[in-house]
């Protein structure tokens, strides 16, 4: 993850960053020219918190088919001199992903340059996935020998591509290129490098690391704290509390409480998930003295054993510790927001408020906060909501916010509910299916576009199609 630079929420840049369904709308309302300028830097400067878990390249590769735009740039930024020398997935993944839509709407334009950035470009093996998704059997036949020219003939050039083979995400073209009778000239090389990459899942079953049945909890609690030393550094603590389960009895409690209040990191870490995990009377006394620990890793390890309780016990210490200013305030909040009862609303909507003043639209335990206004209907809730909904610039937080305010604010159907069915997330979309209302034309038109895209989830179709059957409320 990182932190990318994100306009105001106001503007039609600070939207689209955002993919909110109102940067769709202004931009078809804005001077094309703007409107293509702004979408081609979100494209190009991918705006996303984390662009493995949220979604932007169906929302802009609609966008692009309605500005009808070229691939211009997006070529330019593929085909740069920085494509040798910044090979992450990030740079050109999002522009990658967008061509794949765009070529499952038939755009040739976009399939053609996906065929050639996966002959030539750095990121080639996320191209070549999009492709196994959109091109024919014809297109990536063609581009078979190009592909495995990339690994040559050497002992090092086979493990790499026994490597591509077994690491694929999308096998088709694999499997294609290793059909003898389509392919005669890539088929012995992919054969070949498949059955190697076969051997090595195997070899590596034969050679697991790590602590073995039998080991004692001395010995566990010192393996996850050998971690430390190594270079690269390696947090052991979470497996190591695995192994604790296994190996550890009721004799061995009073070791593991002692390695808990004051043994060195790791094993602190590890004998304190431990403790949690199993309920232990001494637990919740150890993770308040752990969570002021200096050390990060033993004050971090405090506060997810805390958050992984489920006991009476915890949500009773919950409701003291939330009103601290530091990282277990933080969990007890979201714990009361998850597990909390409806008297506990006053003390989740404080929390709300305080985080957001204190910490901005973004901060981590909004997420749980956010879903506990919702889930325990906190009607006084929906002001500070909205501002999350507005300023936050993560789609996968905004999604939960509509979802809150659906369940909080009366006017959630007629508001913001509507520019949802343009929202980037599939989820949120599907959110807006449900609840925005029929008396808006925008809204009915894009209801049956929905409907009527193949690139769109069946979850949002079923829910666009339960509006307009038979059973659906003559109520919009």
């Amino acid at each position: 993850m990182f932190d990318p630079d994100i306009a105001p929420s106001g503007t039609l840049l600070g939207l689209l960053q955002r993919g909110r369904g109102d940067g769709t709308l202004h931009a078809l309302a804005a001077p094309r020219a703007e409107a293509l300028a702004a979408l081609h830097h979100c494209v190009l400067h991918d705006p996303r918190r984390d662009w493995q878990v949220e979604n932007r390249s169906l929302y802009y590769a609609r966008l692009h088919l309605d500005l009808d735009g070229g691939l211009d740039e997006l070529e330019q930024h593929l085909f740069h001199v920085d494509d040798l020398l910044d090979t992450a997935e990030e740079r050109t993944g999002l522009a990658l992903a967008v061509l794949g839509h765009l070529a499952s709407y038939g755009r040739t334009d976009a399939l053609l340059l996906l065929r050639r950035y996966a002959i030539s470009g750095a990121n080639w093996a996320w191209a070549l996935d999009e492709l196994a998704l959109r091109d024919d059997d014809a297109g990536l036949l063609g581009i078979g020998e190009s592909i495995l020219a990339r690994f040559p003939g050497t002992p090092a050039g086979e493990a790499a591509l026994a490597a591509a083979v077994r690491d694929a995400f999308e096998p088709r073209p694999w499997r294609l290129w290793a059909d003898e009778r389509q392919s005669p000239s890539t088929a012995a090389r992919v054969l070949a490098a498949g059955e190697q990459g076969s051997f090595d899942r195997w070899q590596r079953q034969l050679r697991p690391t790590g602590p073995r049945p039998g080991w004692s909890v001395r010995e566990v609690l010192d393996w996850a704290q050998e971690g430390l030393a190594l270079h690269p550094t390696q947090l052991r603590h979470v497996p190591a509390t695995r192994c604790l389960t296994a190996v550890a009895g009721p004799e061995d409690r009073l070791e593991i409480i002692q390695a808990a209040a004051s043994g060195p990191e790791a094993a602190r870490a590890t004998a304190l998930r431990y403790l949690a995990e199993h309920h232990d009377p001494q637990a919740l006394d150890l993770i308040e003295a752990a969570a002021a620990d200096p050390a990060e890793l033993v004050a971090e390890a405090a506060v997810t054993a805390f958050e992984r309780m489920r006991s009476t016990a915890a949500l009773e210490r919950a409701r003291g510790w939330i009103h601290r200013a530091d990282a277990l305030g933080g969990a007890a909040a979201g714990m009361l927001a998850c597990r909390g009862a409806a008297y506990d609303s006053a003390l989740v909507l404080g929390a709300l408020r305080r985080t957001v003043r204190a910490e901005g639209p973004d901060a981590a335990v909004l997420w749980e906060l956010v879903q506990g206004a919702g889930r325990l209907s906190i009607g006084c809730a929906a002001p500070v909501l909205r501002h999350i909904y507005r300023e936050t610039s993560s789609s996968q937080l905004r999604g939960r916010t509509a979802r809150a305010l659906a369940a909080t604010d009366p006017s959630f159907a007629a508001g913001f509910a509507v520019e949802c069915l343009w929202d980037c997330e599939e989820t949120t979309r599907e959110l807006a299916a449900h609840h925005a209302t029929t008396a808006d034309a925008r809204v009915v038109e894009q209801l049956r576009r929905l409907a009527a895209d193949p690139a769109e989830e069946a979850e949002v179709q079923t829910a666009v199609r339960s509006r307009f059957g038979p059973e659906a409320s003559s109520a919009g």
